[in-house]
């Protein structure tokens, strides 16, 4: 399988989505942050200085599902349909692992995938939970991002082993 985004010399450049059909897309990623569990306890109280960690990181992965072409240099610009965000809390005490896992669904009806808005916004939703405990806890790590499945395209359907 060749890469998308070189032509015949080798050189960059944004595909020709043009011939595609418009068929309805849909991508799911994921990824967690790992933080101290007296980070987590204060996120989960609704005491954290800088306000509610869940809704604005919501927010900001949503906001960057619809920039991902301004960040992403090749990505096509998309019409979204749908972006959800979703948090699970992540405690495993034997592991000693605390933090949180984001799960994301973009969704679009249009002539190239969603892919990249799925994970852009796993990231930046990841990013400001950073941002937002950060005076408490610089030592969270994000990890684990990846694609779950897509669905639609020419190239089908996509699930993670």
């Amino acid at each position: 399988m060749d890469f998308t985004h070189f032509d015949a010399k080798g050189d960059a450049h944004m595909v020709d989505v043009s011939q595609k059909p418009m068929t309805h897309r849909v991508a799911l990623a994921q990824g967690r942050i790992l933080m101290a569990k007296s980070t987590l306890d204060l996120i989960k109280q609704g005491q954290a200085k800088k306000g509610d960690v869940l809704g604005v990181a919501r927010i900001a992965g949503i906001q960057g599902a619809k920039k991902t072409s301004d960040l992403i240099p090749l990505c096509h610009p998309l019409y979204l349909t749908r972006v959800a965000l979703e948090w699970t809390w992540v405690e495993e005490e034997a592991e000693n692992l605390f933090g949180l896992q984001c799960q994301v669904q973009a969704e679009t009806v249009g002539s190239t995938g969603v892919e990249m808005e799925a994970l852009t916004a796993v990231q930046v939703a990841l990013l400001t939970v950073y941002d937002m405990c950060k005076a408490v806890d610089r030592a969270m790590v994000m990890t684990s991002v990846y694609l779950l499945e897509k669905q639609g395209g020419r190239s089908g359907s996509y699930k993670a082993n």
